[in-house]
């Protein structure tokens, strides 16, 4: 009885820490074959942790979505993939558009609109 729950408290936090690990583990490899080390290497992984951070929740929306739709296999596999390179390219694109509301001083509902102008534009592109 008492292996049963070590083994559970375990996988608890396995799927806790899971996903952390994984993009720990995908960024020292991305470091690695850039042959960094020292503060160059702190920074890279730093950074690259914190974009698998971001890009958790979009992938969350995507699994919940494939989920809504049903969908399975082949089908599955390029709805996730189209979907996640999706919101990678809208959040860039937000960042964008958020540094060149900065960059004309803009505030308050001109702000919003030119944002919203911005990343409209921008998707209106992509396509």
């Amino acid at each position: 009885m008492h292996r049963i729950l070590i083994a559970t408290a375990f996988a608890a936090i396995g799927l806790i820490a899971g996903p952390a690990l994984a993009a720990n583990a995908a960024c020292d490899a991305q470091a690695a074959e850039k042959k960094l080390s020292g503060a160059a290497k702190t920074s890279f992984l730093k950074k690259c942790e914190s974009d698998a951070a971001a890009a958790a929740p979009a992938s969350a929306a995507c699994e919940k979505a494939a989920a809504d739709k049903k969908l399975a296999g082949a089908a599955r596999t390029s709805f996730m993939t189209k979907c996640e390179a999706d919101a990678a390219a809208a959040a860039t694109t937000s960042a964008a558009c958020e540094k060149s509301a900065a960059d004309k001083n803009l505030s308050g509902a001109a702000k919003t609109s030119h944002i919203k102008k911005c990343v409209a534009d921008e998707a209106a592109a992509r396509k």
